[in-house]
């Protein structure tokens, strides 16, 4: 199947993001939100990272030119997706969501049209159900931020069509990311193995074992990761972490799922990482610069 009009469904963080890269890529790219504010917010975030891009002489005045050009705006699923080959859903991270918008999906997209989810957890197969075309839906789990981040977790439902996958395999790769195929089970493997350290990390500052910079740079030090997993759940946002744990919780009935009672009470109280300026850090307002939250210092 060629692939060339893409939809995607939510303009948020990782729905800018996946319109940036297939437009950069030179697919015609319809966004799709039911803020006007938030399309406006998401084609300003798309214009500062492509004059970022410009300025690190990665890309050109002319493909970032291209690249704006390359995508359109829609308030309406029914108009965004109607000439879709391709439509990925970027929503929020809650089941009942999810559902809603593929039923709507289903019913004006092309009968041929692939339909995918960036869903970083909930079921693929419950997804489609909500559709007539569970053969043709698919999970697409891009990383944050999408245009820099090389991988893409592809999940295959239970009834998703052997020809999709390979179509969804093949587009991954013509837009310079690495695909990797997984089944559908709770957290798929990128989540499944993450979330539980993240826990697990919140659970080591819980019971006063060690401070937060402490915590971080152990594992950046020691395990030569990028990031901390305290600093991490804050840009994911503690409120996902939570979700996410609860997914993995319920899909298998294993109490080592359960989230720590600490990100509990943080995502109580609104408390959620980088987005709202404190998490298990403060951030400066406008930008990603953090101090540690003086609240978490070691007694």
């Amino acid at each position: 199947m060629t692939i060339k009009n893409i939809a995607v469904i939510g303009a948020g963080t990782m729905g800018n993001g996946i319109a940036h890269l297939f437009a950069q890529n030179d697919f015609s790219v319809s966004l799709v939100d039911v803020s006007p504010n938030q399309l406006d917010k998401a084609l300003d975030t798309i214009q500062k990272n492509l004059d970022r891009q410009v300025s690190k002489n990665t890309i050109s005045e002319e493909i970032k030119n291209k690249t704006i050009q390359n995508i359109s705006t829609y308030t309406s699923v029914k108009e965004g997706v109607q000439k879709s080959d391709l439509v990925i859903e970027a929503a929020t991270e809650n089941l009942d969501l999810k559902l809603k918008i593929f039923k709507e999906i289903d019913e004006h997209a092309p009968q041929n049209c692939i339909l995918a989810s960036n869903t970083s957890s909930i079921s693929i197969t419950k997804i489609a159900s909500a559709t007539k075309r569970p053969d043709k839906v698919i999970g697409m789990h891009f990383m944050n931020p999408v245009p820099v981040m090389k991988l893409v977790e592809i999940i295959n439902g239970y009834s998703t069509d052997k020809s999709v996958s390979e179509t969804i395999i093949n587009l991954s790769k013509q837009i310079g990311k690495i695909p990797c195929e997984v089944n559908d089970y709770p957290g798929f493997v990128a989540n499944r193995i993450l979330m539980p350290m993240i826990n697990e990390a919140i659970y080591t500052l819980y019971e006063n074992v060690a401070g937060v910079e402490e915590i971080d740079t152990i594992m950046k030090l020691g395990m030569a990761h990028p990031m901390g997993p305290l600093q991490l759940a804050d840009f994911i946002g503690l409120d996902v972490c939570l979700s996410i744990l609860k997914v993995l919780q319920d899909g298998f009935g294993n109490p080592k799922y359960a989230p720590c009672p600490l990100l509990t009470n943080m995502v109580n109280a609104s408390n959620l990482g980088i987005k709202t300026g404190e998490g298990f850090y403060t951030y400066t307002p406008g930008n990603k610069d953090l101090v540690v939250s003086k609240r978490f210092a070691m007694i």
